[in-house]
C-alpha cells in the first residue's frame, strides 16, 4: 500500500466526518461510505429495492446524461495526501471512473449551497481516474492547501463501499497565544509523527477524541524481548508550554507499560526522521514514573515552550490515550 495510508483518515466518522448530500442513493445509502469497519457481504440478502450492499450505490443511468456525486465534510480540516476508493463486493456494478474536488469553508456550510457552488471555489485534486471492481483503489494526491469538504464524483453511476481520506490535520486557527488546550489532540491539529513500534494498535489512536472504546482502540507495541523501550513522538498542534499530562491505560489490564516518561523539544523545523534520530536535545518534562493498568493518570508538570513531545514507555505495552494540556505561546 502507498505510504499516505499511514496518515490519519480525516474523513472518519469518529472525528466528525459525514456525507452531507448525494444526488442519488437508490440502492444503498451514502452514510455507508464512511463506516469505520471493513465492508461485508451478505449472501442472499435483499431489500425492497434490490440486493443489500454495504456501501453507497446509485441507480443505473439511462436517458439522463451526467454522473453521480456526493459531498463529504471532513472531520477535521486537513492537507489531503491521498484517498482509497474501496469497491469491495461491487463486481458488476462499480463505477468506471471517479474524481475528487475540494474546497475550504469556514464555519457551518449549507449542503445545498455547496452543491450549487454558491460562493465556493471547488478545485480538482484528483482527475478522472479508472477504478477496479471489488478492490481497494489508492490514489496519491499532492496537497494544495487546507480542505474542509470534498465532492466525490463517480462516472457514470454504480457503487462504492468505502472512501478513506488520508491527510494531516491543520492546526486550529483559534489556537492563538494565551489559549489553553490539549496541544496533542488530533482535532486541534496534533499529529503523531513517529514511533518505535505499533504492531497491535496504530499510533494515531493515541490522540483520538474521547476515551478508548476497547484495547484495539489505543497504541500498543509488540512484546520486547531485547533491551531498550518503546516511544512515540507527537507534533503539537501549536507551540506551547505543557502544564498537565494525562496518560490513560484504559482497557490495558495485562499489557500496560510498567512506567513512562515524557520529554519535549522546541524544534519546529526538524523532519520526523531527524526527530526520531539522536541529534535532538530532548528535555525531561515527566521523569520515569510508574503506571497502573486500566487507569487514568494525571501529572502536573512545568516546562518551557515546545513544538514536540516524546512519550517513552518501559519496556513495552499499550496506552489508550495521551493528553498534553498547555498554553499556546507566540
Amino acid at each position: 500500500m502507498t505510504t499516505f495510508t499511514d496518515l490519519v483518515d480525516v474523513a472518519a466518522a469518529r472525528l466528525g466526518g459525514t456525507v452531507l448530500l448525494a444526488n442519488d442513493e437508490f440502492f444503498a445509502p451514502k452514510e455507508n461510505l464512511l463506516k469505520p469497519e471493513k465492508p461485508v457481504w451478505r449472501e442472499g440478502e435483499y431489500t425492497d429495492r434490490g440486493k443489500w450492499m454495504d456501501g453507497w450505490e446509485t441507480r443505473r443511468r439511462r436517458r439522463v446524461p451526467g454522473h453521480d456525486w456526493c459531498l463529504v465534510r471532513l472531520g477535521v480540516p486537513a492537507l489531503v495526501h491521498g484517498v482509497v476508493v474501496d469497491t469491495s463486493f461491487f463486481k458488476g456494478n462499480f463505477p468506471e471512473q471517479c474524481s475528487l474536488e475540494a474546497c475550504a469553508v469556514d464555519g457551518a456550510a449549507d449542503a445545498e449551497a455547496l452543491a450549487a457552488g454558491d460562493g465556493v471555489e471547488w478545485r480538482e485534486i484528483l482527475p478522472r481516474s479508472a477504478l477496479r471492481g471489488d478492490a481497494e483503489n489508492p490514489f496519491a494526491i499532492v496537497p494544495r492547501g487546507r480542505v474542509t469538504h470534498l465532492r466525490f464524483n463517480i462516472y457514470p453511476d454504480g457503487g462504492v463501499a468505502r472512501l478513506r481520506v488520508y491527510g494531516e490535520p491543520v492546526p486550529d486557527p483559534r489556537l492563538r497565544p494565551g489559549v489553553k488546550a490539549d496541544l496533542a489532540a488530533l482535532e486541534n491539529g496534533g499529529l503523531v509523527v513517529g514511533c518505535s513500534d505499533m504492531f497491535f494498535g496504530h499510533r494515531h489512536n493515541l490522540i483520538l477524541p474521547g476515551r478508548a472504546t476497547h484495547m484495539g482502540d489505543g497504541w500498543e507495541t509488540r512484546r520486547r524481548r531485547g533491551p531498550g523501550h518503546d516511544w512515540i513522538i507527537v507534533r503539537l498542534a501549536a507551540r506551547g508550554t505543557i502544564g498537565r499530562i494525562e496518560v490513560d491505560t484504559d482497557h490495558f489490564k495485562g499489557n500496560a507499560p510498567e512506567s513512562c516518561s515524557v520529554e519535549t523539544c522546541d524544534s519546529p523545523d526538524l523532519t520526523p526522521e531527524r526527530l526520531s534520530g539522536g541529534d535532538v536535545q530532548w528535555i525531561t518534562l515527566l521523569p520515569r514514573t510508574a503506571l497502573q493498568a486500566d487507569a487514568q493518570h494525571r501529572f502536573d508538570v512545568s516546562g518551557g515552550p515546545a513544538t514536540h513531545a516524546r512519550l517513552a514507555i518501559y519496556p513495552d505495552g499499550g496506552i489508550a490515550r495521551l493528553r498534553l494540556f498547555g498554553t499556546v505561546t507566540a
